[in-house]
């Protein structure tokens, strides 16, 4: 089968269970917008210089499938996503974000009010993931404040997410200060 299925060649999409809503509906744009952030972190983890920034940034897209395929099902199919054996975002994922941000603020990370991205690549790479996630975080809500979504533990998440990433880039600049 061809990844060129032309199914959306009318400007719809499939979500989970074959429901179709146009390309540009809310939990699209929503799950796309996570989508971006995990090629962001990707090529933030591209970029990374070091191993405990790779590790992290990898387990954090793992997470970021979760919570993709969450936000493919429309609420009234979640039932059936999970009797499936689909994963939803869930408390754990998030306390693994916090313990993250813990660990990093324990090491005496160095920054003075805004940080001004770019200071390497690495750095940057992290700073405009960090900002492809507060996007998706202001979609999430979006669907949360329409009724499209019920896990609120997703923004939850992202939210500490950008927190992270943020953290991860202030301190890769602080590990190239030596």
């Amino acid at each position: 089968m061809s990844i060129a299925t032309r199914t959306g060649d009318n400007g719809t999409t499939a979500l989970m269970y074959g429901r179709r809503v146009p390309k540009n509906h809310p939990r699209v744009e929503t799950y796309g917008s996570v989508d971006e952030l995990n090629a962001a972190i990707g090529f933030a983890r591209a970029t990374a210089q070091h191993d405990f920034v790779r590790e992290q940034l990898l387990a954090i897209q793992k997470d970021l499938i979760v919570l993709m395929g969450e936000l493919c099902v429309q609420p009234e199919d979640l039932n059936r996503y999970t009797a499936d054996g689909y994963l939803l975002v869930a408390p754990d994922m998030t306390a693994k974000l916090d313990a993250l941000v813990r660990e990093i603020e324990a090491q005496n990370i160095s920054f003075k009010g805004w940080a001004t991205p770019g200071s390497s690549v690495s750095s940057a790479a992290l700073d405009l993931a960090r900002t492809v996630c507060r996007r998706a975080e202001r979609r999430v809500c979006e669907l949360k404040f329409t009724g499209e979504m019920r896990n609120t533990e997703i923004i939850l998440y992202l939210n500490r997410l950008s927190d992270l990433l943020w953290l991860f880039a202030r301190w890769t600049e602080t590990q190239a200060q030596g």
